[in-house]
């Protein structure tokens, strides 16, 4: 069975306001690219920190890894050649993605706390 209300008009009104100009959804894109450059460190004993192209499209790639991370359980971070033809293909699950962010989702918390304080 189902039912349908219509709404005339709906008002709503903002009660509190909270927030971090600092924090975003670059600061957990860079986490990730940091927690993959040190892999691909440990993995080839090559630094690719210094190499803007190669960060260009590590982090392309986590951005594309954190939204499939917000509804899947594991993905994989695919960049060929992202460095001297050296293909890098890590797998990366929500939980590891958690672990290494959780202080900046702990902030996000904290922020909306502060709301209904």
């Amino acid at each position: 069975m189902s039912h349908y209300l219509p709404l005339k008009r709906i008002i709503f009104e903002v009660k509190d306001v909270a927030g971090d100009t600092h924090l975003g959804g670059e600061d957990f894109d860079y986490r990730m690219v940091n927690h993959f450059v040190e892999i691909f460190k440990r993995q080839h004993k090559v630094d690719i920190s210094g190499n803007s192209k190669a960060l260009r499209r590590l982090k392309t790639a986590c951005e594309k890894a954190k939204r499939i991370l917000s509804f899947a359980i594991e993905t994989c971070i695919e960049v060929d050649s992202l460095y001297s033809g050296i293909d890098f293909f890590p797998n990366i699950t929500r939980a590891k993605f958690a672990e290494f962010n959780m202080d900046l989702f702990r902030k996000c918390i904290n922020i909306v706390d502060k709301c209904f304080d």
